[in-house]
């Protein structure tokens, strides 16, 4: 029997690892997807702790037959970026990668929903103090697929400022998302057209 694969997986040889002395693109996927489900990466990345696949997610050649199959997975970006393989676009906050979960969407897409939960503080998603010195108050910020980050304005209370930040990132992921639409998955763009931003994302 073939040694598991990061401990879970199994490789039963029916599609090659190598082509020209290069790993294929498909094993690395499926090797960095089961590496993100054993726990090895959860201290560096807790946002993965907990993550789990599926029974065929374990076999390499279900995953390989299953990526031809799946619209975006030859996708690249204007950077030449392969797209990503997204495991909570259609079920938010889901930690099960599967067949039935998963979708492939760009990288613009992928960092656009990142909650940034170990950077931000104590402070609601897109809130921070304010630098304000004349009294208590609370800035709304939103980051784009750029990097840049826009002022929406000054609030008294961070739950203002919150409502200001969700009013603002559910319309540019609609934005972005009908940028992709005829590239995306439908699932996909149904799920980026019904994202709620919430409090305690």
């Amino acid at each position: 029997m073939n040694k598991l694969v990061e401990g879970i997986g199994f490789n039963d040889n029916k599609y090659q690892v190598f082509v020209k002395g290069e790993i294929t693109k498909y094993y690395k996927l499926w090797q960095s997807m089961l590496h993100r489900c054993t726990g090895k990466e959860w201290e560096r990345h807790p946002t993965y702790a907990g993550t789990s696949c599926s029974e065929n997610f374990k076999s390499y050649s279900f995953f390989y037959e299953w990526c031809h199959n799946q619209i975006g997975f030859d996708k690249r970006d204007d950077k030449g970026r392969a797209w990503h393989l997204d495991k909570d676009l259609l079920i938010k906050g889901n930690k099960l990668y599967s067949e039935d979960n998963c979708v492939f969407v760009p990288q613009r897409i992928n960092s656009l929903l990142t909650k940034m939960k170990a950077s931000r503080g104590k402070y609601p998603i897109g809130v921070r103090l304010s630098r304000c010195k004349s009294a208590t108050r609370f800035d709304a910020r939103c980051g784009n697929c750029s990097g840049d980050s826009k002022h929406l304005g000054c609030y008294g209370t961070p739950e203002e400022a919150f409502q200001a930040y969700k009013t603002y990132k559910e319309a540019y992921i609609k934005e972005v998302a009908n940028e992709y639409r005829a590239q995306l998955d439908p699932r996909a763009y149904q799920a980026l057209m019904n994202y709620e931003v919430n409090i305690n994302d």
